[in-house]
């Protein structure tokens, strides 16, 4: 059976052949997205007990035997009449339309690569992850900008082994982007829970994970993500496991046990959301949400406090922020205070530079508890675990792994955060696991959460490892060099490689 790399190099490959006709990485993806979905649903719909997805005379049987330009026509036509179908359909179709504009180019995505592999018969890792890995390669297109939507697949991951989804809860990414999150916590699931009832199984499909999404073309891949991953309704007009909405907009409808989500980077909003309602708000693009704490434009605060507000009693979060929500004066500082005093702020994890696509973040995730009523008023703890100081990583050479952050998913004892124990020993050097006294934090400036204590090494370190630096820095400039290149004119790059 073909590995998942095997079939995103395949799936890639087509890509430089229509990059030529002035289809970008993204337009690409899209396309793909939609001709993945026919050929599924109609491999659906053939198996034994299957049922029709996609009306006939629209579905993939109509695109294989057309040709030329009345193949062109009638893709054109399936597009936008799916588009305005409800359900998944409609999620996956809305607003499409057809940007492959050599027929003979559609022709054989659809004949060579599309139609010449069942998909369905191929495990739902495998093909989940194949989708997942040319989203990645979407990623890394920076010009596209598509890398905001993409958190480190590590990182991904050890955050969800911490919050420890299971069976029966209900799971929520507000700003989900292409599902990174929501696929990680299902598959969790299921790996710690391979005797999950049948019922079980049903919930953590149709109605455990829920998402939301800002940009409806990135919505779409995040349902096709999902449903390659096993998650959401093939079809009918049952509630897709994904919506398209500001997800700052509204107060949520319903309380979440597991919230896990890196909200969009960027301190300021169009739109500040305010906790009353004033004479001119509307004007003022002013949105209420009385169910917040403060008001602010700072769209980082408000999904640390949208995040807060949405969690039920006794459920778990896990948010990632740029340092600039961890102090500061004004909101920020009224923010982290209500935190701190009526949640359970119990674990920071400071992560290292150079690990996203979107470059100059220095970000952090927030792990916090909503209390449940057995707890009582009593505050903890907060423990930090320092991955940045002398810490050092890029998008090739030397990138971020999963054993990277071994130590500290071990560390963060998700079963009983009762047996922890610090690392680090005061007077002496390293130990990048310790606790800080909440009480003590309120009474810091600002209630700031900024905190260090590690010694930089500095030029020791840099003296050690020259070696590897080096050869990080020509990994990257090759990196770049080929991405100059995607810049230039299909002729001039022609001779260019001549």
């Amino acid at each position: 059976m073909s590995s998942a790399r095997d079939i995103v190099q395949k799936l890639w490959s087509y890509c430089s052949i229509l990059r030529d006709d002035g289809l970008s990485y993204p337009d690409y993806v899209e396309q793909l997205t939609y001709l993945l979905f026919l050929k599924m649903a109609h491999e659906t719909a053939t198996a034994p007990g299957g049922a029709d997805i996609v009306p006939k005379g629209m579905d993939w049987p109509s695109l294989v035997e057309r040709r030329g330009d009345d193949l062109y026509r009638h893709y054109s036509e399936v597009l936008k009449t799916l588009g305005a179908s409800d359900g998944m359909l409609g999620l996956i179709f809305r607003d499409s339309r057809n940007k492959i504009k050599d027929p003979h180019k559609l022709r054989l995505l659809i004949a060579d690569l599309i139609d010449a592999r069942h998909w369905s018969a191929l495990d739902v890792d495998v093909k989940g992850d194949a989708y997942e890995g040319l989203l990645e390669k979407n990623a890394q297109d920076t010009k596209s900008g598509a890398g905001q939507y993409f958190t480190p697949r590590p990182v991904v991951d050890a955050i969800v082994e911490c919050v420890d989804p299971k069976p029966g809860e209900r799971i929520l990414d507000p700003a989900c982007g292409t599902g990174g999150f929501l696929i990680s916590a299902a598959r969790h699931v299921r790996i710690r829970n391979p005797d999950m009832t049948p019922a079980e199984e049903e919930h953590l499909r149709l109605h455990a994970i829920r998402g939301g999404e800002l940009v409806g073309e990135v919505t779409r891949l995040a349902a096709m993500n999902l449903l390659l991953h096993g998650i959401g309704p093939n079809a009918g007009t049952a509630e897709p496991p994904v919506a398209t909405q500001d997800s700052l907009a509204v107060p949520p409808k319903e309380l979440y046990d597991v919230i896990i989500t890196n909200p969009p980077f960027g301190k300021r909003s169009s739109v500040t959301l305010v906790t009353k309602a004033k004479e001119g708000d509307v004007e003022r693009r002013r949105v209420l949400r009385d169910d917040l704490w403060v008001s602010t434009s700072n769209k980082e605060l408000n999904f640390l406090q949208h995040v807060a507000v949405s969690l039920s009693q006794g459920g778990r979060a896990a948010i990632v922020v740029p340092d600039g929500v961890l102090s500061g004066p004004g909101a920020g500082s009224a923010i982290r205070r209500r935190l701190l005093e009526t949640f359970d702020v119990h674990t920071l994890l400071r992560l290292p530079a150079g690990i996203f696509y979107a470059a100059g973040v220095n970000a952090n995730v927030l792990f916090f508890d909503h209390k449940s009523s057995d707890q009582g008023s009593g505050r903890g703890r907060l423990w930090v675990y320092d991955l940045r100081t002398d810490k050092r990583f890029t998008l090739v050479g030397h990138r971020l792994s999963s054993a990277d952050l071994t130590e500290f998913t071990k560390l963060y004892e998700p079963a009983d955060r009762a047996k922890r124990e610090d690392s680090w020993v005061e007077d002496l050097v390293g130990g990048r696991w310790r606790s800080f006294s909440v009480d003590e934090i309120l009474k810091r400036e600002d209630c700031s959460l900024d905190l260090f204590w590690l010694p930089s090494q500095g030029n020791a370190m840099a003296s050690q490892n020259f070696d590897e630096i080096v050869g990080d820095l020509v990994a990257d400039l090759q990196f770049a060099l080929a991405e100059a290149a995607k810049l230039m004119p299909g002729d001039e790059r022609r001779k260019e490689e001549r």
